[in-house]
Formats: structure tokens, C-alpha cells, sequence
């Protein structure tokens, strides 16, 4: 059965970084574009970092441009999301998300905190 779990996330203080991992098991994620969203309670879920399928190119929301950095290991089968200098305003639950014409599947979040 295809799934996608997450998990990293914690407690970190302002300035602090975060890596979070999205490992899939039952489909190899090279075949599927794989973007990380976060949703804040109240507010829509965004999406804030994307690696393409096959090519790697990658493409990060202005509010995490600079600070955060997607990737992925084919071997693990599993995407990274590594945060940098992280704010306050980074506070939310972060999915992993896997899509491909065909298909779709969505891990089930794991809580970031940033907070002193």
C-alpha cells in the first residue's frame, strides 16, 4: 500500500534549524514531483517547497527562499526539507505531498514549533 510518512518535526528556538524527512513506501518518489505544504491553524495549507520529478529542479515559496532546502535521496526513497534560521512564523504542521498524472498520495504531517 502506497503511504507517506513524515517526521522531524519539534520544539526549536528562533534562529534554529529543523530537518524533516518524508519517506515513502510502496512507490518510488523519483517518478513524482514531491512538494512540502504547511498549514497553520485557521489558514489555507500552502505550499512552500517542490523538487520535479526525474530532473531535480527545485522551487521554494518566497517566505522560505533562502533559509530552506529541498532534496532527495532515491536510495532511501525519502524527500528532505532542511530549515535554516527558522522564525516564529514558521510555526505550523508540514505534509509531504507526492503527484504524478496518475497519482497522488499525502503524508499526515508532522508539527513544527518555533518558539524561545
Amino acid at each position: 500500500q502506497e503511504r507517506l510518512v513524515e517526521s522531524g518535526g519539534g520544539l526549536v528556538q528562533p534562529g534554529g534549524s529543523l530537518r524533516l524527512s518524508c519517506t515513502a513506501s510502496g512507490f518510488e518518489l523519483v517518478y513524482y514531483a514531491m512538494t512540502w505544504f504547511r498549514q497553520i491553524p485557521g489558514r489555507a495549507r500552502e505550499g512552500i517547497a517542490c523538487i520535479s520529478a526525474y530532473e531535480d529542479d527545485t522551487y521554494y515559496a518566497d517566505s522560505v527562499k533562502g533559509r530552506f532546502t529541498i532534496s532527495r535521496d532515491t536510495v532511501q526513497n525519502t524527500v528532505y526539507l532542511q530549515m535554516n534560521n527558522l522564525k516564529p512564523e514558521d510555526t505550523a504542521v508540514y505534509y509531504c505531498n507526492a503527484a504524478n498524472v496518475a497519482s497522488r498520495y499525502w503524508g499526515r504531517g508532522t508539527q513544527v514549533t518555533v518558539s524561545s
